[in-house]
């Protein structure tokens, strides 16, 4: 059975933020590109609850990872 994949519309809900896509673009624009030596979950955008989110679900949730490295390649577009 196929694990569930989430859309990154629901990263954003989860994570208390728009999930319109032209605000998803609009925060991807504004918050990149992130440095190349800074980890997504270090990004200084972030609130204490956001990033324990990411973290939480990248290490414990395999049906997030592949949503929350599409976030991570939207943010640091030179390693794409």
């Amino acid at each position: 059975m196929d694990k569930p994949i989430h859309p990154l519309s629901e990263i954003f809900k989860q994570l208390g933020l728009s999930d319109d896509p032209v605000e998803i673009d609009r925060f991807i624009s504004t918050h990149s590109p992130l440095d190349d030596d800074v980890k997504l979950v270090d990004a200084p955008f972030w609130n204490d609850a956001q990033r324990d989110f990411l973290v939480e679900k990248y290490i414990a949730d395999d049906d997030w990872i592949p949503m929350i490295d599409q976030l991570n390649e939207a943010l640091h577009p030179s390693k794409k």
